[in-house]
């Protein structure tokens, strides 16, 4: 064994060493799950030694599913946060190109307005917000849910960034074949910024997925909670809830959507991220 290879044996324990300890909650948190509540009461020592479900059931997800309104939360997520990502991608691929390669009035105003909103605080503009969908009754719809969070300020610059990044000569030779504006950038400036779209994708479905305070003001009807607030509604005191176990199925089915998208996805993350490094 060359000492090249030694050295990056090495590194590889190293790095595994951090890494199970930012996972230890999470791998806690799936073994209580599959634990009976009867066991939880009196201890958890086993699991927090061995992370083995010792003893092993199911029940805890049985029961979280057994609740009627659980699938409806589901679906409400999941209408809400694919919703609330096509039409972030929308507004922040045309806007991001817009302002990356156009020239028209107030460019910079908006630019500058752009990235005020960055500062704003999310919780500032709640109220209004409230006021102005309780005058349009669009409380306890998905448009209340989705709206609100299309135009966010970061995507728009995200894109803009991106679309800087690629060279002006590809749509000065799609121009000079006669292409016009719409299809450059439908047909070669989408294509490019994949890697963007995908990463912008996947933390607007992050976001829009584990969103709990908007949902919290605007959906006051428990056909219209999110995963999030309808599991958190369940158990809002914890020494009412039906156990420590449920109390941990009822996170491990809130966060697995999102893992698994992240872990299908992650290289269009890596991909966007070490373009926007090398075009740095």
């Amino acid at each position: 064994m060359t000492a090249r290879q030694r050295s990056y044996i090495w590194l590889c324990i190293g790095l595994s060493i951090p890494a199970f300890v930012w996972l230890l909650p999470t791998l806690w948190m799936v073994s209580l799950s599959f634990q009976p509540n009867g066991v939880l009461a009196r201890t958890t020592a086993s699991t927090a030694l061995g992370l083995v479900p010792v003893p092993f059931t199911a029940a805890n997800y049985a029961k979280l599913f057994a609740f009627g309104e659980t699938p409806r939360w589901f679906f409400n997520s999941l209408v809400v946060a694919v919703g609330m990502t096509l039409g972030v991608l929308v507004v922040s691929t045309t806007a991001g190109y817009a302002l990356a390669r156009l020239e028209f009035r107030f460019k910079k105003t908006v630019m500058i307005f752009i990235l005020l909103g960055l500062m704003v605080p999310e919780q500032a503009v709640f109220l209004p917000l409230y006021t102005m969908f309780a005058d349009l009754r669009w409380h306890n719809s998905y448009g209340a849910l989705m709206l609100p969070r299309i135009a966010v300020p970061i995507g728009v610059f995200l894109m803009m960034q991106f679309f800087k990044a690629i060279p002006k000569d590809i749509e000065e030779a799609a121009r000079i074949d006669g292409v016009g504006p719409f299809r450059i950038f439908w047909h070669i400036m989408l294509p490019l910024a994949r890697p963007a779209m995908m990463t912008l994708a996947i933390l607007t479905f992050l976001y829009a997925w584990n969103d709990y305070l908007w949902p919290l003001v605007s959906a006051s009807q428990k056909t219209m909670f999110t995963i999030t607030l309808g599991l958190a509604s369940m158990q809002s005191n914890f020494a009412q809830s039906e156990g420590l176990g449920r109390v941990m199925a009822s996170g491990v089915i809130a966060s697995l959507p999102v893992v698994i998208l992240f872990l299908i996805f992650q290289r269009y993350v890596v991909q966007a991220m070490t373009v926007g490094g090398s075009k740095g």
